[in-house]
Order: C-alpha cells, then sequence, then structure tokens
C-alpha cells in the first residue's frame, strides 16, 4: 500500500545566541493510510517541533515531505490553504488551544467559516453533528472554555481537528494535560474515530502506555533523531536501543510483588546545539565507545525493525554471521 505520508531527512533547525539547535535532525519515515505512528521520547527531543514541521505550523529547514505522493515541502499559499483541509492538528493544552472569548459552538463553527463556503444554517447542523460525533452533549453549544473540565474543552479540539473531514491528524499529547480516567475516554474515541473515518494519526507522546495502546509503529526520538522505529509489539518485546530500554524500563509496574529492573541513565545530556556528529546518546550510554563519535545510520535490524545504533548494527552483523 502506497504511503500517506512521506518524510525524508527532515531538518528543523533553529538560530539561538549559542549556535544553531537541531531541533528535528535527519529524520525520515513513510506512513500509511489509516495507521498511527507513535512519538516518543523526553522532553525537548523535537517530537511536538516534528509534527508542526510536517504541517507547515513551522516551516522545515531541509528535507522533504510528500503527502499523497505529491511533493508539500514549500507549497504556494493557495496550495497550503488547501493542504489544511486534509492536514489537522489536536493540541497539548485543551484550554490555551480555544479562544476563550468564543462558546463550544463558535469555536467549532471556525474551521467550516474559514474553509467550508456552506450556509449559516449548514453550518450550525455539521456543528451540532460534530459535537455529538466527539460526546459533547448539546447543552454545552453556549458554553465557554473556562467552564468545562480538561475531558470536554479536548473534545473541543478534536471536533475542530475534524470539522473538515480531514485525512491525516497530528495528535501532539493530547490525553497528558487530562486525568487517566479521562484519557481513556478520549483514546478510546480517537480510535473510534480513526476506524470510522480512516484516519492516519501521528501521535506524539511521552507516556509508553498510552503510545502502545494506540500506535501501530512507534519511532523513538532523542535530541532530534530517530534512534529506534518498529512495529508496536515488535518494539516492547525486543528493544534494542538503549536509551529504548531505559525508557521502557521507566514504566511503572502495577503488582507490587513485581521486582522490576530499572536501566539507569547517567550523564550530561549532550547539547543540541551545534551537536558533534556522533550519537548524541554517547556521553550517556554505558556501552559507548570510540566507533560511536563516527555519525550513524539507521539499519534494519530485522523486517520493519530499524535502529540508529553502531552497537546494535555489530550485533547484527554477528547474527547474520552465525545463521549462515
Amino acid at each position: 500500500m502506497p504511503a500517506l505520508l512521506e518524510v525524508r531527512d527532515l531538518k528543523k533547525y533553529f538560530k539561538t545566541g549559542g549556535g544553531i539547535l537541531h531541533a528535528v535532525d535527519g529524520i525520515s519515515f513513510a506512513l500509511e493510510e489509516g495507521k498511527t505512528l507513535g512519538v516518543v521520547g523526553e522532553s525537548g527531543c523535537g517530537k511536538s517541533t516534528l509534527g508542526r514541521t510536517i504541517l507547515h505550523l513551522l516551516e522545515a529547514t531541509d528535507g522533504r515531505i510528500l503527502f499523497e505522493g505529491e511533493d508539500v515541502t514549500t507549497p504556494s499559499r493557495a496550495r497550503l490553504h488547501a493542504l489544511r483541509r486534509k492536514t489537522q492538528i489536536i493540541f497539548q493544552d485543551p484550554f490555551s488551544s480555544l479562544n476563550p472569548r468564543m462558546s463550544v459552538s463558535a469555536a467549532i463553527m471556525e474551521p467550516l467559516v474559514i474553509h467550508s463556503g456552506l450556509s449559516r444554517d449548514d453550518m450550525r447542523s455539521e456543528t451540532r453533528k460534530l459535537m455529538d460525533t466527539v460526546g459533547l452533549a448539546e447543552r454545552y453549544a453556549n458554553a465557554y472554555p473556562h467552564e468545562l473540565d480538561g475531558g470536554c474543552r479536548q473534545r473541543i479540539g478534536i471536533a475542530r481537528a475534524l470539522a473538515l473531514n480531514p485525512k491525516f491528524i497530528v495528535c501532539d499529547e493530547p490525553v497528558s494535560a487530562l486525568d487517566v480516567s479521562i484519557q481513556a475516554q478520549v483514546l478510546n474515541l480517537l480510535l473510534d474515530l480513526q476506524e470510522e473515518r480512516k484516519l492516519t494519526y501521528i501521535f506524539v507522546t511521552h507516556d509508553l502506555s498510552v503510545v502502545k495502546y494506540i500506535s501501530d509503529e512507534i519511532m523513538v526520538m532523542y535530541l532530534g533523531r530517530m534512534v529506534e522505529k518498529a512495529p508496536s509489539d515488535e518494539l516492547f518485546e525486543n528493544t534494542l536501543h538503549p536509551y529504548t530500554k531505559a525508557l521502557l524500563s521507566a514504566i511503572p509496574e502495577p503488582d507490587i510483588h513485581c521486582r522490576q529492573e530499572r536501566v539507569q541513565i547517567r550523564g550530561e545530556i549532550t547539547s543540541p546545539i551545534n551537536p558533534a556528529p556522533g550519537c548524541r546518546f554517547m556521553a550517556r550510554c554505558p556501552h559507548a565507545s570510540e566507533v560511536c563519535a563516527e555519525p550513524q545510520k539507521s539499519e534494519e535490524y530485522s523486517q520493519n525493525h530499524s535502529v540508529s545504533c553502531c552497537k546494535c548494527g555489530e550485533l547484527n552483523k554477528r547474527k547474520e554471521e552465525l545463521i549462515r
């Protein structure tokens, strides 16, 4: 099946007083229609910047973005306007992403006013349908964001993202600001909508339990680079990169009788400003050696499981030699 979205060597740099900040540095992947790619990593690794660059909320420094087979890296104003109908985002903070002076119905109707060309009555009808789709009671139509809880506010954000019937949505940590019980409701809503509307998601999060539940594939980022990417079950069962292993070991174990071994990460975080060409996890990796100072390439360890680590590459070669 051809990819709905393809990203090739995407880079996003920012100028700072101390040099160039490499927020996203050479990310490549392909995403099939109807699938979910989870993007995980610690705060500051470039997850949200990646999603916003793909949607042209930030302009790419280098690389290519292909949507439905068409290069949309530098679209014209008219092409970008059309692209907005097919690509949307659900923001992390449902309160700050909403206009406090707009009622629920006005906030959901806004994308229709800008893009749809429908009559006022048709837009009101469509707004009611969207509220019903995301589970917002009609009595909230004239309410304002400050009068609602976090779950209801996030449902407004989801309804706004669905208003133009898009094909692709970036979910930028959409449940991180919500209580656990509300998280489950929103996640199940996103899954139901994906099945009904054949939606394609990039799901950005730092919660590994959440990303395993919702994702078909998971990409792990560290300081702007992809360190590992694999199908969801494969990543959890056959973890390769030392950083991914440390992340997974931090997942809380609900059984108090289960003794869990934690992988401790020691050392200072490498600066993302003018970084050296080698592995950015090198300073904190217990397996680091001189060869890690060389540029790292993402290699396929097994089917659909790629890792950017020279040590994992060496293990793969040894494995192939043993098979022979």
